[in-house]
């Protein structure tokens, strides 16, 4: 998927996200914002695999472990959903993780959880 394919996929989710924030407003579980988002992108025909283990790799491309991404979008974006007051360094932090260690470039660090929603797109470019 080119950067511009995922630039509007990007749209899409953050249109989504914001439709679920004007439905349910702040103050649901994490898990209640997973399902919305996961379903209303279902819904509009795009893969959406919840809980998915990622593989971690070494810098020499030795297998290390597994981490699990609350979203994984089209194979080629990590979304990490928060619902708490306010984004902080170490949400960011952990997407960041996330996308080195599993060599996805592609992330979005959305947080349900304010009375305004907070989404943050990130790319990290990796050697492969």
């Amino acid at each position: 998927m080119s950067d511009d394919e995922v630039l509007k996929l990007c749209d899409v989710i953050r249109q989504t996200s914001y439709d679920i924030h004007e439905y349910l407003k702040s103050g649901h579980l994490e898990k209640v914002y997973e399902n919305a988002l996961a379903h209303r992108l279902r819904k509009l025909g795009i893969d959406v695999k919840q809980q998915h283990d990622l593989t971690v790799y070494d810098e020499d491309g030795a297998l290390l472990g597994k981490m699990t991404a609350d979203l994984f979008i089209e194979n080629v974006l990590i979304a990490e959903l928060k619902a708490c007051k306010t984004l902080i360094q170490e949400h960011i932090a952990q997407i960041f993780g996330y996308l080195r260690a599993s060599r996805v470039e592609h992330g979005l660090l959305i947080n349900f959880g304010s009375p305004k929603l907070e989404i943050k797109k990130y790319i990290l470019r990796v050697e492969r």
